[in-house]
């Protein structure tokens, strides 16, 4: 898993970012399209993706992408 990877999987959750380019620095709340949907989305993409269940818990205590990739790192 790489952080390029996680991301393009992260923005693959959500209909439409427009112009917006996802960074491991971007604070994914301020999203205009970030939302409780979106969030469950995110949970689900990682337990398929890799394997790793992440709790609601998890995304609050996260701030940005790199939090949220950090966060499924250190339970592979």
């Amino acid at each position: 898993m790489n952080i390029k990877e996680f991301i393009q999987n992260f923005s693959d959750q959500f209909e439409d970012l427009g112009d917006v380019k996802l960074m491991p620095t971007t604070v994914f709340r301020e999203l205009e399209e970030w939302g409780s949907l979106e969030a469950m989305m995110v949970i689900a993409m990682i337990d398929e993706q890799y394997g790793v269940t992440i709790s609601g818990e998890d995304i609050k205590k996260s701030q940005t992408i790199q939090d949220i990739f950090d966060a499924v790192s250190r339970k592979l």
